[in-house]
């Protein structure tokens, strides 16, 4: 479906709860997550619920996002605000000034940004003549939607400002660092707008591809909108036949829709949607970390804390004395004995390890709960951080092409005795990538699930036979779709329950 598909279904859902009442409603749509293929520890449960090092219990993104919009519903004539859950926006605006969606269309919130951010992002084209450039939050209208625009678009289309300014071309002489583009995050739309995209939603019946609520209804906006962007799928994950025609429709209907823009000058976006961002924004020096005041070790019960760099990151977990947590690394969700020693710069979620190893540095350590033929089952997938989960290849002649901890998965197969075949990958289709191999071992309980991940990524780093044979194997795309919620949920609160006895041990104590 896509963040675009699933908006028009909820959309749909409501009017089927409610009928006409509906209208009369100010919703949060909050998009779970998709895939995460990018930051694969939310995954299962969704990037919504990615727990952040902060407070007691920890909050999750969920929370976040409730306390950030807290004031928006007092200023919202009915309507949708939507939002992705792996962002974070920050802004600072005067005490009378209130954000306030109420006109028809849409309205969205834009940020100052580097031009490189822009690349990644949605850019508004300001219209210069409905600005004034002062103050912390200004109301003004968007001539154009760019989404992932390269640095050279943004140039002719006058998307780059003089940041501080009244938004003004950026002249080619200018200094770089003195110039930023205005990026997208939340948007509203009132209920005329909302019903509109429903009632095309339901003459389609079924969509067939995967449609964006950013690209493909934001683009479709404004006075310079054309419909060049319709053909352009090199953003597209998946190229469905009939996304170009779905786009041209959902063109055809928004054209002319009026797209206002908040901008807020003081402000910061934040994304944590990939391992690295994730990464930095938890334990290095990040302003965002400054901001929050995110915790290095966060509802957990870390006895070595003593001895611990500032620059890590523990989220409910419990690791027992002489555990080992390497700097710029996060654990969440995890029990570890006395000899696990974890490198720089690793993700450990959801694991139980109760024997000595050493997990080498830049590891990403995830464990899911399976139920296969009803029995409770565990995986463990394991990468290098920077490993691209997203990359495919159509033919088994290339999946030399494919890295996995710094090694080509031909490589790792020979040393994990397993036989490149397209029996190898889960796909449906002929997309075959890490995220569709075949390859990591069902288990009967958490630890030995871990403990064989580990055998596997250690049989890498180290160019050492390890064997897989006799193994039930699963790929991360059949994990999801075995995957038992419940049961991850028990180990968390397992871990949940043992922190509150400890610490209310620790209460009576003192």
């Amino acid at each position: 479906l896509g963040n675009g598909g699933s908006t028009l279904h909820a959309l749909r859902c409501l009017e089927e709860q409610y009928g006409d009442q509906w209208t009369s409603f100010t919703v949060l749509l909050i998009h779970s997550g998709g895939y995460s293929q990018r930051l694969p520890n939310a995954s299962a449960l969704g990037k919504v619920f990615t727990a952040l090092p902060l407070g007691h219990p920890v909050y999750q993104m969920l929370e976040l996002k409730l306390a950030m919009y807290i004031d928006f519903p007092r200023h919202m004539k009915p309507g949708v605000l939507v939002t992705c859950s792996d962002d974070i926006e920050l802004y600072s605006a005067a005490v009378t000034e209130a954000i306030t969606f109420d006109k028809p269309g849409f309205t969205a919130l834009a940020h100052p940004s580097d031009v490189a951010v822009g690349t990644a992002h949605g850019v508004f084209v300001l219209d210069p003549s409905s600005f004034s450039g002062k103050g912390g939050l200004e109301y003004g209208s968007c001539y154009r939607f760019l989404h992932k625009p390269d640095v050279e678009t943004m140039q002719q289309s006058g998307a780059v400002c003089v940041r501080g300014a009244h938004p003004q071309l950026s002249s080619p002489g200018s200094r770089g660092d003195s110039e930023c583009v205005y990026t997208d995050s939340v948007f509203y739309m009132d209920h005329g707008t909302a019903g509109r995209l429903l009632r095309f939603y339901k003459q389609m019946g079924t969509l067939h591809c995967e449609v964006d609520a950013y690209g493909d209804f934001l683009q479709a906006l404004g006075p310079g909108a054309t419909p060049d962007y319709t053909k352009n799928t090199s953003n597209v994950s998946k190229e469905d036949a009939g996304l170009v025609a779905v786009r041209q429709q959902l063109y055809s209907l928004l054209q002319g829709t009026a797209l206002n823009v908040i901008v807020l000058s003081n402000s910061q976006f934040y994304h944590i949607g990939t391992t690295q961002e994730y990464l930095f924004h938890f334990t290095a020096e990040s302003k965002l970390r400054f901001e929050l005041d995110l915790q290095p070790v966060a509802f957990s019960i870390f006895p070595d804390m003593a001895k611990s760099s500032d620059q890590l990151s523990i989220i409910q977990s419990i690791l027992e004395p002489g555990c080992v947590v390497g700097p710029g690394s996060v654990i969440e969700y995890s029990r570890m004995g006395p000899g696990v020693s974890v490198g720089k710069g690793c993700i450990v979620s959801g694991s139980c390890i109760n024997f000595s190893v050493d997990i080498p540095s830049d590891c990403f350590l995830s464990s899911v709960s399976v139920r296969i033929t009803d029995q409770v089952k565990y995986v463990t997938m394991v990468f290098g951080v920077g490993d691209d989960l997203k990359k495919s290849v159509k033919l088994l002649s290339d999946i030399h092409s494919l890295q996995f901890y710094g090694a080509s998965l031909p490589e790792c197969l020979d040393l994990w005795s397993v036989e490149a075949s397209d029996q190898l990958f889960s796909s449906e289709d002929t997309r075959l990538g890490l995220w569709t191999a075949r390859i990591f071992p069902v288990c009967s309980t958490l630890s030995e699930s871990v403990r064989m991940s580990l055998n596997m990524l250690n049989s890498v780093h180290h160019k050492s036979a390890f064997k897989l044979s006799g193994f039930q194997l699963l790929s991360v795309e059949e994990m999801l779709i075995y995957k038992d919620v419940e049961d991850m949920l028990k180990f968390r609160k397992q871990i949940y329950d043992e922190i509150c006895q400890q610490r209310q041990k620790e209460k009576s104590d003192y």
